[in-house]
């Protein structure tokens, strides 16, 4: 069974308008799928979030935090203590209902976890969820509640063994910090170079420590990156890796604010590199829970989610992904299917940005696979 998360309350609401972080993606994307017949199914269906309680939240999250989440719904209530705590900047503005806004949504990754760790489904989606930038005690990066944390400690306290591979564009500190010291949950980020985008960190010495060594592994991506070197470095230096850990469990953080147009970002990348490195996560044959994350151009967010929906339930056809074979310059515009089309404008740096990112990974084989036992031939 193939679940998608959501709930007609997360369209209502929520972020203030002025936000980028636009929260009608997800509801777009249900309404995209719909008419494109993949929702329902008999074999996928759609499943309501189901709220996190105060003690779930409190697995990670301190109480005087989220005491401060519960109180706070206008400017006029942040107090010093809040304002220390992240909130009420442009990227976490304050809102009413703040608390049971976030908690629902990033109570559909707990929710979706719970089916999988039952073997009541093989995939879930929850595109509302992907909160990795948020602290035990304080928010980030339009991040309040880390939804991916939380879930993540459910499986493992099942005794799960957790790849968490995350694709959007941002580093997510918040999900590497908690687990920077264990073994039982394996992190791969790929992300744009912290000298040159949000949050600043995910250094590709970055790797974790003590019990820990090895299980975190950065990937920091120059300005331009392009699919076919994005591919490379996730099938050099990352794929070797997963393989090596033997996941119970695969959690993927579909960020699509690596696409070329993003407002946020400086990536030049397709949606066809996204699903081309979903395919391969998905024919492991592992129960995969993927969230959404980021993505700030909402029409090509919506489509790539629907894209990579069709992938997670093995749906995806020709009528359905059809690669146009034209050519884009510097943007992903599109004329009908899911997929973009090839882009092939570099500014005449693909050879540099090849060279950076090998680099990277040649660094990434030196340090970490001897971990692992893995040859670096």
């Amino acid at each position: 069974m193939y679940l998608f998360i959501h709930s007609p309350k997360l369209d209502e609401g929520g972020y203030p308008d002025a936000c980028p972080f636009d929260t009608r993606r997800a509801g777009q994307t249900r309404e995209r799928l719909l008419t494109m017949g993949l929702l329902p199914g008999s074999d996928r269906q759609e499943l309501p979030p189901e709220a996190l309680t105060r003690a779930e939240l409190e697995w990670y999250h301190t109480p005087p935090y989220l005491d401060t989440l519960g109180s706070v719904e206008h400017a006029s209530d942040l107090t010093p203590s809040a304002l220390e705590m992240g909130l009420g900047t442009p990227d976490t503005p304050v809102f009413p209902g703040l608390l049971s806004y976030v908690g629902l949504a990033a109570g559909g990754t707990l929710t979706a976890a719970r089916r999988l760790l039952a073997g009541n489904a093989l995939r879930a989606f929850n595109p509302s969820g992907g909160y990795h930038h948020a602290a035990a005690g304080a928010a980030a990066g339009f991040c309040y509640i880390n939804d991916v944390v939380i879930a993540m400690l459910e499986m493992t306290r099942h005794g799960k063994r957790v790849a968490f591979i995350d694709l959007d564009v941002h580093h997510g500190e918040g999900v590497q910090a908690p687990f920077y010291h264990r073994s039982d949950v394996l992190m791969i980020s790929m992300h744009e170079d912290g000298r040159f985008l949000f949050p600043g960190t995910g250094n590709v010495d970055e790797i974790g420590e003590g019990d820990g060594l090895g299980y975190t592994v950065n990937i920091p991506l120059p300005v331009g990156t392009f699919d076919a070197i994005y591919e490379e470095a996730f099938m050099q230096a990352a794929w070797p890796v997963v393989n090596a850990y033997e996941p119970d469990i695969i959690v993927v953080e579909l960020g699509m604010d690596g696409l070329a147009g993003d407002p946020l970002a400086h990536l030049h990348l397709t949606n066809n590199v996204y699903a081309d490195v979903l395919q391969r996560i998905v024919r492991t044959g592992k129960p995969v829970l993927a969230v959404g994350g980021g993505g700030y151009n909402v029409a090509q967010t919506v489509r790539a989610w629907a894209l990579c929906w069709s992938v997670l339930c093995e749906e995806e056809s020709d009528d359905l992904s059809v690669g146009m074979g034209g050519v884009m310059m510097e943007n992903t515009d599109w004329v009908g299917g899911l997929r973009d089309r090839t882009l092939l404008s570099d500014a005449g740096r693909h050879e540099t940005i090849s060279a950076d990112i090998r680099q990277i990974i040649d660094r990434i084989k030196r340090t970490v696979f001897p971990l692992h036992r893995i040859s670096a031939r």
